[in-house]
This record gives structure tokens, sequence and C-alpha cells, in this order.
């Protein structure tokens, strides 16, 4: 009776073993999939993007957009009325100071001109004639004179010749008035007819025609336009500027700008003007700023769009970390003014801006990254005035996570110059080489494709590449 129980058990025995094995299986597998996914070490180096702290240029700067205009330039109008007979000139022509440059029927002004010539004769017989008649009456009062010392006239026959003495005279002195007023307005006529010839009030290019030849122009209410001249050798930058970034624009500054289809080319000049009076579309508030260039090559158009760039302050050769893996400490005090009172980092070469004087400023944020340090001899523009006082603006603290190569996180406070949306310059705290934390990635991105990089240095920790939308990076 005793024995049939431990038989059955013994012939159980296998599938318990069987069962028992595929429970510690399911069990560790279970514990191996966690690790990985779960544990201290994808953790550590999947679960962060991180960033290497590297050198390179930097500048802090406000964009805007801008047209090109020649800085000077001149309307040129019709000052009489008439038939437009002759345009010598075609656009694009270059002309000197004096040269004609149309001409308008001047048969209306020359039969005026002729008009007051013969009225100005006519009038200066007249003269003749009346000082003929002054000297008849002088010679009468003469004789009555003498007469009257012989008592051979009256009193009443003298004073008739002294009144017809004085009427001459007085006829005399209208007539000339006449003929002063008669020769003024034909020095009117004549100047009409020489505005029948137009010529050039200045040396430059003729940029616009507007009239055509054979037109009929009317100067009786407004004066019309013919044609502009430009002198295309110097060119005016006119940029709009928002009202959130005005105040950061001062005379002086350094500034360059590119244009459609320049292949990069950079043109340089200075921040000339900022007009008081700003302009005003769909609620936006825009100001102009105004600064001039070069133009010696003419390769600069009028009207032509132009990019451009105010540098605020800007560094060259600098350590660099991206602006996503800083926790700005707002309520921390201000730094010193410059960068020398720092407290380890040297100041790095060509920083501006930050402390060290002024070189050349560095490429805008976008533009591909270069091997080396020396700025390519590109533009034609206005030379940059190294000497020119730019704010050195106050260092700032942050904090930043350091990943080690162990995969330990620390903590470390850092001191930075200067930055922009993207990335800050680094006046210690951090080495070149360094790893640091820039973002988190997020678990549901997890199985989608990866992207390249977000800025200078950044890599992924594990597969997949950067989660999208973390470039910018939120700052912590």
């Amino acid at each position: 009776m005793n024995q049939a129980p431990s038989s059955a058990v013994r012939k159980r025995s296998p599938w318990q073993l069987a069962l028992i094995v595929l429970v510690a299986l399911a069990v560790a597998g279970g514990g191996w999939l966690a690790w990985v996914q779960y544990g201290p070490g994808n953790k550590t180096e999947t679960a962060y993007i991180t960033a290497t702290v590297q050198r390179g240029d930097i500048e802090d700067q406000v964009s805007a957009t801008g047209s090109l205009q020649p800085r000077d330039y001149v309307d040129v109008g019709a000052q009489v009325s008439g038939q437009l007979r002759k345009i010598l000139v075609e656009v694009g022509s270059e002309v000197k100071e004096g040269d004609q440059l149309a001409e308008i029927d001047a048969e209306t002004s020359m039969a005026r001109v002729e008009a007051s010539r013969a009225q100005l004769r006519s009038q200066q017989a007249q003269m003749t004639e009346r000082e003929l008649a002054l000297s008849k009456a002088e010679r009468d009062l003469q004789r009555q004179k003498n007469l009257m010392l012989e008592e051979a006239t009256t009193t009443e026959t003298l004073q008739n010749a002294e009144t017809t003495v004085r009427t001459a005279r007085a006829q005399i002195q209208s007539l000339k008035a006449s003929m002063e007023q008669l020769q003024a307005s034909m020095r009117v006529e004549e100047a009409n007819l020489k505005f029948t010839r137009i010529y050039a009030p200045m040396g430059g290019t003729v940029v616009s025609i507007t009239a055509r030849q054979g037109q009929t122009l009317n100067t009786n209410q407004s004066a019309p336009t013919l044609m502009r001249i430009a002198d295309l050798s110097v060119m005016t930058v006119q940029t709009q500027v928002s009202e959130a970034d005005v105040s950061k624009l001062r005379n002086g500054m350094a500034v360059y700008f590119t244009t459609l289809g320049g292949q990069g080319r950079r043109w340089y000049g200075e921040l000339k003007k900022i007009e008081p009076t700003p302009t005003v579309t769909n609620n936006v508030v825009l100001y102009n700023a105004l600064f001039e260039v070069p133009n010696s090559n003419r390769s600069l158009m009028t009207q032509m769009t132009a990019q451009v760039f105010f540098v605020v302050s800007d560094a060259r050769d600098v350590l660099m970390v991206p602006m996503s893996a800083l926790t700005i400490q707002r309520s921390a005090p201000q730094g010193p003014r410059s960068v020398q009172a720092a407290p380890a980092a040297p100041a790095a070469p060509g920083a501006t801006g930050a402390g060290a004087p002024a070189t050349t400023a560095s490429p805008a944020v976008g533009e591909p990254e270069r091997t080396t340090p020396t700025r390519p001899a590109v533009s034609s523009g206005m030379p940059r005035n190294e000497a020119a006082a730019r704010p050195v603006r106050a260092s700032r603290q942050a904090k930043a996570k350091v990943m080690a190569e162990d995969g330990s996180i620390e903590e470390r406070d850092v001191t930075i110059g200067v930055s922009n949306r993207v990335h800050a310059q680094v006046l210690s705290g951090l080495k070149e080489g360094e790893r640091v934390i820039a973002g988190v990635r997020e678990p549901e991105r997890r199985s989608t494709t990866g992207q390249a990089g977000a800025g200078v240095g950044q890599t992924m920790g594990g597969p997949g590449g950067m989660p999208a939308g973390a470039a910018g990076g939120a700052r912590r």
C-alpha cells in the first residue's frame, strides 16, 4: 500500500523538472531584459544625450533682413513743359556731371524769348524818344528863364516849362522800370529755353528711366521725373530691426551681410545710424538701421536683399558647450565685467565681447565649421574697425552635469561668457573633451530613426540617434 504512491511520485518527477526548468529560464530571460533596458549602465549610456566640450568660434548676433540702396542718387526732372524729343542715355549708362541727357521741344520757349527781345528793343526806342523830349523841354525851360530875366514872358509860361521837364523825366524813369521788368522776364524765358536741354546734375549710373521719347511733359502741376542717376560706388544697407533687438544695437558696432547668390561672401561695415521713428506693419514695430559699404567693383545692385548680422560680441578659438547642457543660475550674483577676472580658465585668444580684444568675426550660426581659425579674405566691403569698442558682457554662473568615463554623473559649477541661443563660451568649470549631458532621451521615441547630432560635439550615448526636436534642448 505504501509503495504505490511512491511509484506515482517517481513517474511525475520528469514533468515537474521540465516545468521548473522552463520557469527558471523565463525568470532569467526577463531579468536579463530588464537589466539591459533598465540597468544602470543602460540608463547612463542610452537614456542621456551627451555633448563634448570642444573649441570653436562663437558669435552673439542680431540678425535682420535689409535691402541695398545707393547712398547718393538724384531724380532728374523737367522744369519746362513740352514734348520730349530725345533721350540720349539708356538704363545702365555711365554719365558725368554736365552730360546732356535729354532734349525737350524748344520752339515755344524760343518764340517767347524772341518776343521778349523784340519788346525790349521797342522800349529802348521809346527811351531814346523820351530822352529827346526831355532835352527839348530843358531847352524850352532855359529860354523861358532867360525871358523872365528880361520880363519878356509870363510866370505861368515859365511854370509850364518847368512842369514839362519834370513830366519828361518821370516818363523816362517809368520806362526804365518797365525795361528792367521786361529784362527780368526775358531772363526767365532764356532760362526756360536752356532748360529744354537736360543735363546730368551729378556723375553716376542711370538706374531707371520713367519717361518715353515723344511724351508730352506738363510742369504746371508737378515736375515730372524723367530718370534717376545714382552713384553705385557706395551702397547703403537699410535694415529693419524688431523692437525686441534694437536695444542691443549701437552706432559703430561691427556688422556684415550676405546676399542671395553671393555664395556665402560677406560684406563688412559699421552701423552708422538708427532712425528713431519706427515703421509699423501689421502691428509689428520695426526700426531702420543704416550702414554703408563700398562697392568699387559694382557687384552690389540696387534693391538686393541682404541677410544682415549685427555682431553684439564674439569669441574665437574658445571652449564651447551647448546651451541645452547648462542650467543658468538666474539669481547668482553677476561676475566681473571682463574675462580676465574669471575664476580659472585662461581667456581664449581672439575672444571679444568677453574681455579680449576684437579680432575678426566668426562664422554665423548654421554655416559650415571651418577647419582653420583663419578667416578667408572674401569680402570687398568696408574694413572692420578693430579698435571699435564692444561691450564686455558680464560672466554668468551656470551648472552642468558631466558624465565620467565610468558612466557616473557629476554636477559642476560653470562660468560662461559669450553666448547665443545654441552655444556658450566656457570660462571655467569644464575642460576640453569632457562630456556633458545635453538632454534626456524620450522613451516613446526610441524606435524612431535617429537624426544627426544637434550641435558641435553632441553624440548619442547608444543606438537610435537623437530624438527629433532635441537639437535645441530645453534649458533645465
